[in-house]
């Protein structure tokens, strides 16, 4: 059977295990139902998830000149403290930054690697979780823009890892923690803005991803370097496809990449 489209992020369902979904424009793939088959991925091109040309992708599904013009890729969706729509300032296009900015936002800790604190739209939980491959996470505050989550997340970063290492998320180089007591000792530092919107009664979520085999030494496959790659699919976590010989594929940084996937 064969595939061909464009790659965006996996589309991802809450369930034991979780889900997953590759979406092309014509047709969808459950991935999870190709586990323990053999997948070949073949380069085919690009196309901007912008402007939708054969443009070399830039970054995060863009091309060059995308990439610092549509609003979705604004400095504040990585920097969420740059976030200025709760002041009506614009930034690229002020209409979509007021959708984007002016909603529930979340910040959390999550625990995929290391515990690390993050911020997230509130309809995006526990989305961003399972695309971080975190394995549990808990709520630290509801706010209702993200400048103040922007804010509550640079004040505890000081106290708390904000990166993930993906090489050991991959390898399931985890141990569980008490994300219950790390939240509560992190309360003094939110700052005064975000203080009134702390969760006082939640639990830690529990992830369960689609894994048979986990990697040893990691290989990453790089498209523009290996155009055509075929392999056994062992697990599914994060974004990332993982292979029988150790190889794994980012989905979500290869986004505006054209493919063909062909289960052998």
């Amino acid at each position: 059977m064969q595939y061909q489209g464009v790659l965006t992020k996996m589309q991802t369902e809450i369930g034991n295990p979780i889900q997953y979904y590759l979406v092309f424009d014509s047709d969808f793939i459950h991935v999870n139902q190709l586990l323990n088959k053999k997948l070949s991925i073949k380069f085919i091109g690009y196309k901007c998830l912008a402007c939708g040309e054969n443009k070399k992708i830039y970054r995060q599904g863009y091309c060059y000149d995308d990439f610092y013009n549509q609003p979705q890729v604004g400095d504040w969706v990585m920097r969420p403290e740059l976030s200025k729509a709760h002041l009506g300032i614009e930034d690229r296009d002020l209409d979509y930054e007021k959708k984007a900015q002016l909603q529930p936002h979340i910040v959390y800790l999550a625990n995929s690697s290391n515990i690390k604190v993050g911020v997230t739209r509130k309809s995006q939980v526990p989305t961003r979780w399972i695309d971080q491959g975190a394995h549990e996470a808990i709520e630290i505050v509801e706010v209702p823009n993200r400048y103040l989550a922007g804010i509550t997340e640079v004040a505890l970063k000081d106290h708390v890892a904000d990166k993930t290492n993906w090489r050991k998320m991959l390898k399931n180089e985890i141990e569980d923690k008490d994300l219950l007591e790390y939240r509560d000792k992190l309360r003094e530092f939110i700052p005064e803005e975000a203080k009134e919107y702390f969760i006082e009664n939640n639990k830690e979520t529990e992830l369960d991803f689609p894994v048979l085999d986990y990697p040893g030494k990691l290989k990453s496959l790089n498209l523009e370097k290996t155009p055509e790659y075929s392999g056994v699919l062992k697990g599914i976590k994060g974004q990332y496809l993982i292979f029988d010989d150790d190889t794994v594929f980012n989905v979500r940084n290869n986004e505006g990449y054209v493919v063909q996937l062909t289960m052998i």
